[in-house]
């Protein structure tokens, strides 16, 4: 009997270390059972089973526990080196905007250098030159130099730098760069270089010149949409140019008019057809890789022309382009070309209203009232601002009772939403042959634009009074044309002399007379003399018998121009006629110019 009290006592004593569970309560309450019914064995088999069982358990939460500590640990140690690959230094961060970070670029230069040290024979950089973003690029850079391919380094890539620190963190990342190389098979040692010099140049300038204006014109660099295909001679050059020239005025022509406008604060294969038919199919349309000039007298509409080209070009044929001026301020200009888009006739067929403003009365700020408003006008019609009356005001009530000012308000909005179609524009009143040069280059891998206007053709400042050297700028501007296939359209300036413009010869060019060498396309353009339309007629066509007389008009903005095309590497050289009325900045091509035969003679004196 005692005994069997000590196995109960036992049993009961083994059953209290076994914790109750949800999943062994109910065994547990057999076990009991079996106990008060003194069937022992069949109690000590269930607690030798709840044992196993509580084994079992413990030793799969204990697997478990070393796996999810073990998987902790692997991903604090992975997001460690993913953060230390990737970390830059935060004085690092601040250097460089984002626009000039690519640590891949930096890896792939490293990890070629690695996995082939002879490379740094060619492809390397002096201490100067240097400029990774990441100071464990660098270290490794010293690395290869001083160490992997000690031997291949010249001696003047060595200059300067201290020895690279080794640690088994370097170690480990040598392998990785190596390895992504080897899995990285298309990747070159010659473009990777080019990249990571012309994005050196970048970085360097940046930091150079802490200006924030130019630093960020040197960041635009990167952005330009022709960036890829610049060597780094090229990358150089458009960062000179941007740092050389802050003193050329920039802007873009065709924004800001409505501002303009109402605010009133202001200081004053074929080529693309010209807006003149005859013109076009002597020239065959103004092709890129070719150079064509205009030249006139002083202030006989030199700028205006170009403008009434550039209108033309920008937004009935949807090209971007580049004015470069000396002579007309942007203001100038603004007023031009808002004069031509409102009323040139083929730019109303694109905007959709057909309207006659002048020159005079966009910039007085004058506009007629709508039929039946009961409004002050002056003797001519147009509304008077009130006095006391603000200009913001003025334009406020202009809005609501003069359908021209609102009319003229859509087209110059229009204007300025035509940004793919855009009028670039930079004034230069002092500038080299080599800033010009930099210039164009610099929108053209900027902005694309292929077609540059350049008012006028002038001798640069270091060669002021040698009109020789105007040839040597021609020539710089026709290698630009043929090398990157643009058209490059220039001004030139014509004597003051009595010559009749029917007659005019290359000996009336101002400037050197071999300029003509260099140009594709040259007019000699002069106005005629009122008192000379007598002498003058036209016809439509060449050989036309028919002929017309020029008509006289009351209006002093209303002028005759002939044409006489001196040299054209694409056809004939006729002698045109054009009516310009000045108010609207409106060209028009007439016809073939002729002498009356009876004033044949008096001409050739």
């Amino acid at each position: 009997m005692g005994t069997t009290d000590s196995n109960v006592t036992q049993l009961y004593d083994l059953l209290n270390h076994i914790p109750v569970t949800k999943d062994n309560a109910g065994k547990i309450q057999e076990i009991k059972d079996a106990i008060g019914k003194n069937d022992l064995k069949k109690a000590l088999d269930g607690i030798k089973e709840l044992n196993v069982a509580l084994q079992n358990k413990k030793k799969e939460l204990k697997k478990r526990q070393t796996k999810k500590e073990k998987d902790e640990r692997d991903a604090l140690e992975t997001e460690k080196k993913k953060f230390e690959a990737e970390q830059i230094k935060e004085d690092e961060v601040e250097r460089f905007p984002k626009e000039l970070l690519d640590l891949d670029l930096e890896e792939d230069y490293i990890g070629l250098l690695l996995y082939d040290p002879r490379y740094i024979v060619s492809y390397n950089f002096l201490y100067d030159e240097v400029c990774f973003q990441d100071e464990r690029m660098l270290n490794l850079y010293k690395s290869v130099i001083f160490t992997e391919g000690e031997k291949y380094a010249p001696e003047a890539v060595k200059r300067k730098f201290n020895f690279a620190k080794t640690t088994k963190e370097v170690y480990e990342l040598k392998k990785q760069l190596v390895t992504r190389i080897k899995l990285q098979r298309t990747v070159t040692m010659e473009k990777v270089y080019i990249d990571l010099k012309k994005l050196f140049i970048l970085r360097n300038w940046y930091l150079k010149i802490p200006i924030k204006s130019v630093q960020e014109k040197v960041v635009e660099i990167r952005n330009y949409e022709l960036y890829d295909q610049m060597s780094v001679e090229e990358v150089e050059s458009a960062v000179e140019q941007v740092t050389a020239t802050e003193k050329f005025k920039r802007a873009v022509l065709n924004k800001g008019l409505t501002e303009f406008l109402e605010t009133g604060e202001n200081n004053l294969t074929t080529g693309i057809p010209l807006p003149f038919e005859r013109l076009t199919k002597e020239f065959k349309g103004l092709r890129k890789g070719e150079t064509m000039a205009v030249a006139m007298p002083s202030n006989s509409g030199k700028s205006r022309f170009t403008i009434n080209l550039v209108a033309n070009l920008s937004l009935v044929h949807k090209k971007r382009v580049l004015i470069i001026s000396n002579e007309m301020s942007e203001e100038k200009m603004k007023l031009c070309l808002m004069t031509t888009i409102i009323n040139d006739p083929e730019i109303q067929k694109i905007h959709g209203k057909k309207l006659h403003k002048t020159e005079g009365e966009l910039l007085e700020f004058k506009f007629r009232a709508d039929e039946g408003s009961d409004v002050k006008t002056d003797e001519d019609g147009f509304i008077l601002q009130e006095e006391g009356e603000s200009r913001a005001d003025f334009v406020k009530r202009l809005a609501k009772i003069s359908k021209e000012f609102r009319d003229t308000i859509t087209v110059t909005d229009w204007i300025n939403k035509e940004i793919y179609n855009s009028i670039y524009f930079i004034n230069i009143t002092d500038h080299t042959n080599d800033e010009l040069q930099k210039v164009i280059m610099n929108y053209y891998y900027m902005k694309h634009i292929e077609y540059i206007f350049y008012d006028t053709l002038k001798t640069d400042t270091e060669h002021i009074g040698n009109g020789e050297e105007v040839k040597k700028t021609a020539t710089i501007l026709s290698n630009l044309a043929q090398n990157f296939n643009m058209f490059i359209f220039s001004t030139l300036q014509l004597t003051e002399t009595a010559t009749w413009p029917i007659n005019l010869t290359i000996n009336d060019l101002q400037a050197s007379r071999t300029v003509k060498e260099v140009l594709d396309t040259l007019c000699l353009v002069k106005q005629i003399n009122h008192e000379n339309y007598k002498d003058y007629e036209y016809s439509i066509e060449e050989m036309d018998e028919k002929c017309y007389d020029l008509v006289k008009y009351d209006d002093p903005d209303v002028r005759y121009y002939a044409c006489v095309v001196d040299k054209n590497r694409a056809g004939a050289k006729p002698k045109l006629l054009f009516k310009l009325n000045l108010a609207y900045n409106r060209w028009e091509e007439l016809g073939y110019l002729k002498l009356k035969q009876q004033d044949q003679d008096k001409t050739n004196n």
